[in-house]
């Protein structure tokens, strides 16, 4: 995880030891959008045109996962040579939204299952001409297991 990298979707997340995502909210209605809604809202029994700023849960549980075996097309920048496989993860959030990012660095499908908790990180995933570039990914952590 890094600090220090430059976000890759400048306003989509925030950085630093508790990053978070940045969507917006419907001054109307209260729906949440992400990414941000600048032009209308996203229920359609709504009319609003006005939103806020809300940064979102930092966990979330896991809806549902796959294993990216092929390369993505442009705009994606492979960050191997050759190319490695890794895992999509689709997380709910308590604001009732899902949420579609990778898993963190080492982990993969074998680390997930629909349900379990995952918690929002950032990661470096390139470097350019203007230095590291980052991404946020989602990060399993550990499920508590009830006592007998």
């Amino acid at each position: 995880m890094t600090t220090s990298a430059t976000p890759a979707i400048e306003g989509w997340f925030t950085t630093g030891p508790e990053p978070a995502l940045i969507g917006s909210k419907c001054t109307s209605c209260g729906t949440i959008s992400f990414p941000r809604e600048l032009n209308f809202c996203k229920n359609p029994a709504c009319s609003g045109e006005e939103f806020a700023s809300a940064e979102l849960s930092r966990v979330g549980t896991v809806w549902s996962y796959t294993d990216a075996q092929y390369q993505p097309p442009p705009p994606y920048i492979p960050i191997s040579d050759p190319y490695v496989p890794f895992a999509l993860v689709a997380v709910e959030l308590p604001e009732g939204i899902v949420i579609l990012g990778q898993a963190a660095n080492g982990y993969g499908v074998d680390d997930l299952k629909v349900g379990n908790p995952v918690e929002l990180v950032v990661e470096t995933i390139y470097t350019d001409e203007t230095g590291d570039r980052s991404m946020w990914a989602w990060k399993p952590t550990a499920v508590k297991e009830q006592q007998a």
